[in-house]
């Protein structure tokens, strides 16, 4: 019987390339062991048969960006049950337009930008790549919310017109902020810079009292028609 080697070694035979290169093609979902798509490099064969999808390309080993659409009582700080746990393969919403498939390393060193409340739903972000964990974290005071808010009460006089003045939260007002009425019971914000606890703090300071919050955009990107409890990839044409 034939002594088992890496995967990644035959692979780098197969394919004339590097030991990296190889574990390049495999984590990304390129290699199939008797016709099953292997992502371990570790991964032993013997006589097995190996094959290299002949599109195979490692261009395609750039870091990726999820969007989830997060349900009312997941939390997105330390504690159970928590966001990330939705991010599978199964939950990947099946308009996904990006054209990436998904991957087992897809789901690995994932930094959360942007949390909610855990009573809050909506838009999510879950990102490998520095660039938007940068850009989110470094423009957060200024990168704009919108949410969607179900309000009950009678507004105070002329709170609307407060609200969009801007009320102090932790000692700093807000450095825009638009809020009009969707429908008698919706309120949209649109607040740069949103803290957790702030939309809250605005409504109940002109005598509302908030039942719901949803995220439907962050920066320039829309949380769509994307179903609660699924994800998508961020294409390329989307910018934050």
């Amino acid at each position: 019987m034939t002594e088992p080697i890496r995967l990644a070694k035959r692979v780098a035979e197969l394919q004339g390339c590097s030991r990296r290169e190889a574990e390049l093609f495999i984590s990304g979902g390129w290699v199939r062991v008797d016709g099953i798509v292997v992502e371990e490099p570790q991964f032993r064969v013997t006589d097995q048969q190996v094959e290299i999808d002949p599109k195979a390309d490692l261009s395609q080993a750039e870091p990726v960006t999820l969007l989830l659409h997060k349900p009312p009582g997941y939390q997105t700080a330390e504690g159970a049950p928590s966001a990330a746990q939705l991010l599978n393969p199964d939950t990947l919403w099946n308009e996904d337009a990006s054209g990436i498939r998904p991957l087992k390393k897809h789901f690995t060193q994932l930094t959360l930008c942007g949390p909610l409340e855990t009573d809050a739903s909506g838009l999510v972000v879950f990102t490998q790549d520095w660039r938007v964990a940068r850009k989110l974290t470094e423009d957060a005071a200024t990168l704009e919310h919108e949410v969607i808010v179900e309000v009950a009460g009678e507004m105070a006089p002329n709170g609307l017109k407060r609200l969009n003045r801007g009320i102090p939260y932790n000692g700093r007002t807000p450095p825009a902020i638009k809020v009009s009425w969707q429908n008698e019971t919706r309120l949209r914000v649109a607040l740069k810079g949103a803290q957790p606890g702030q939309i809250a703090h605005l409504c109940e300071a002109v005598g509302l009292q908030v039942l719901s919050m949803k995220r439907i955009r962050l920066g320039r990107v829309p949380l769509g028609k994307l179903p609660p409890g699924q994800w998508r990839y961020l294409r390329e044409d989307e910018r934050f």
